[in-house]
């Protein structure tokens, strides 16, 4: 599939490199090296970005608060880590670099306006979209695939760390675990596999959004499925389901 607009769904664990919380210089120039290269095929490119490593909202009871207060601690590690993000693309030489946020904090990133997101991506700037879409009770799954259904993106790149497709089972325990090369939403439905929330995978496939579920962790292998090459696994509503060999 050629693809002209696209959404990165990254998880904060990209950012924390090998560790669950936190920050890795390393890992942050890798995910902005990934990115640079996806740019440089002329593709527009827009950015959810989550912030599970600064704090995730599913620990408000192991930290006593509230889980509404606990998801908006959470929206604000979005925001950490997108600035981060705009940062290290911005040393590494792109130039229009756009932070927009669900939650409004103007002194540091634009309010996401889905006519304006859409206007910079047209000027070629890179759009990472923060604090998912405002909401309480909903992991950064959801945003990613209704801001890419607001933007017209061609696809999601679902980046997963240290998991290289979906598999039948986990890879982790079973060694003969198949890995997908392509499945239909009904499928992932029927065969209850984790691809990403319940509530997002739907959104997506009612409005036959492809999915491409990669390992983030790989060098080269985001402008590679961009350029045309299949690696990972495809989830569309117009592919026949397979494994690989």
């Amino acid at each position: 599939m050629a693809f002209k607009r696209i959404v990165i769904k990254l998880s904060g664990r990209a950012i924390a490199g090998q560790d669950e919380y936190g920050f890795s210089a390393d890992a942050l120039h890798h995910l902005a090296s990934e990115v640079v290269a996806v740019r440089k095929l002329g593709i527009e490119v827009a950015i959810v970005v989550g912030g599970g490593n600064v704090f995730r909202g599913n620990r408000s009871e192991t930290w006593g608060i509230d889980r509404v207060e606990a998801d908006n601690i959470g929206m604000m590690g979005t925001v950490i880590n997108s600035l981060l993000l705009r940062g290290k693309l911005t040393a590494l030489g792109q130039e229009n670099v756009r932070v927009m946020t669900a939650v409004p904090i103007d002194a540091v990133a634009e309010r996401y306006i889905r006519l304006r997101a859409m206007h910079h991506l047209e000027k070629g700037a890179v759009v990472i979209l923060a604090s998912g879409n405002g909401q309480p009770f909903l992991t950064t799954d959801y945003p990613s695939v209704q801001r890419a259904l607001e933007i017209g993106a061609d696809g999601i790149l679902v980046a997963k760390h240290g998991v290289d497709g979906v598999y039948d089972s986990d890879p982790r325990t079973n060694p003969g675990a198949r890995r997908y090369e392509q499945l239909t939403y009904q499928d992932v439905l029927e065969h209850e596999l984790r691809v990403m929330d319940q509530s997002a995978f739907i959104l997506a496939r009612d409005h036959a959004m492809p999915l491409h579920v990669f390992d983030i962790e790989k060098p080269g292998l985001m402008a590679a499925i961009c350029g045309g090459e299949h690696h990972g696994t495809v989830i569309n509503q117009y592919v026949e389901q397979s494994v690989y060999a």
